[in-house]
């Protein structure tokens, strides 16, 4: 298990525990289970105090947590008969996006979502989950598929940003981040995002531009990181816990806020403690939204999302 900074207070005691059975393990009559299960209780009254009570800027380092589940991930728990479509047709095959035709709850969708890679080898080839414009562009493409085949479009989210590179400016970065907003915006199917981890700026919204936007309890949604933000307004870096309360990111602030529409419980301790329970979740959520849009004309959709954005800042402001 990795420890983030302020869970420093609860490695030691799970550690403790875990030193303690394994002495037991190795040592003949040591009876080590009482003193392993009091620490146990302890650790758990730590972690409901910790978790109970997170801000803003230790939620962003959950939702940035590398055990957390990933893309692919949930496609394999979640969805059958996954077949992969890559490439944009005009430049390449982007790593960061990945997407195709698959079947949720038996019935057939596209899904499409950032991969941020598990270990070293798989973030490189994943670029961090950061999409280049032929990202984006492969989303349009799956999106204009699923629109002319009535398919549902279910996207999952979790990317610092699109990619801010070179090459990537060349090839029209901020014009495929648009134009795959704008196709969220035209496709007459339903169109539900969860935001599984981080949600970073328009590299977020290019795929979240739906009519149901949900996001799992500690996962942070914002139009610039806290780091990035800290960096412009006050030239410190060093002041992103300032930084991420002022974004108001956190999943409570955006549902107060009206920007998303629902918050996925995750489990004590965050996704990251019992990944399939988190998943699970998602999918009890994507069930609930899809059956929520079920029947609509393909019209009622395009203009129920549409107003949806154009409702945006109306609420919870006073």
């Amino acid at each position: 298990m990795t420890y983030l900074d302020f869970e420093k207070p609860l490695a030691d005691i799970e550690g403790k525990a875990e030193e303690l059975r394994a002495m037991g393990a190795k040592t003949d009559n040591l009876d080590v289970e009482k003193e392993a299960a009091a620490l146990d209780r302890k650790a758990g009254a730590l972690l409901r105090d910790m978790y109970g009570s997170l801000d803003a800027w230790r939620k962003t380092q959950v939702a940035r947590h590398p055990e957390r589940p990933h893309c692919s991930d949930y496609i394999r728990a979640l969805f059958a008969d996954y077949t992969p479509l890559a490439g944009d047709r005009t430049f390449g095959d982007d790593h960061a996006v990945m997407g195709g035709l698959a079947r949720f709850n038996d019935a057939p969708c596209v899904v499409i979502g950032h991969e941020k890679g598990s270990d070293t080898k798989s973030r490189i080839t994943h670029n961090f989950g950061m999409a280049r414009p032929e990202g984006y562009r492969k989303a349009i493409r799956l999106m204009d598929l699923a629109d002319r085949f009535g398919l549902p479009v279910i996207t999952l989210i979790d990317t610092p940003g699109a990619y801010p590179g070179k090459g990537a400016e060349e090839r029209g970065q901020s014009e495929a981040i648009a134009r795959a907003t704008e196709k969220c915006l035209q496709i007459g199917v339903p169109l539900v995002s969860v935001i599984i981890g981080e949600g970073g700026s328009g590299g977020a919204v290019a795929f979240a531009t739906a009519n149901r936007v949900v996001m799992l309890e500690h996962s942070i949604y914002s139009v610039i990181s806290p780091e990035g933000c800290a960096s412009i307004l006050w030239k410190d870096a060093e002041k992103m816990r300032e930084a991420a309360e002022a974004l108001r990111l956190t999943a409570q602030d955006l549902k107060s806020l009206g920007v998303i529409d629902n918050i996925v419980p995750e489990p004590l301790g965050g996704a990251q403690r019992d990944p399939i329970a988190a998943i699970r979740a998602v999918g009890k959520q994507i069930t609930a939204s899809l059956k929520e849009l079920d029947g609509k004309q393909p019209a009622d959709l395009v203009r129920d999302r549409r107003q949806k954005f154009l409702s945006m800042g109306q609420k919870g402001l006073g």
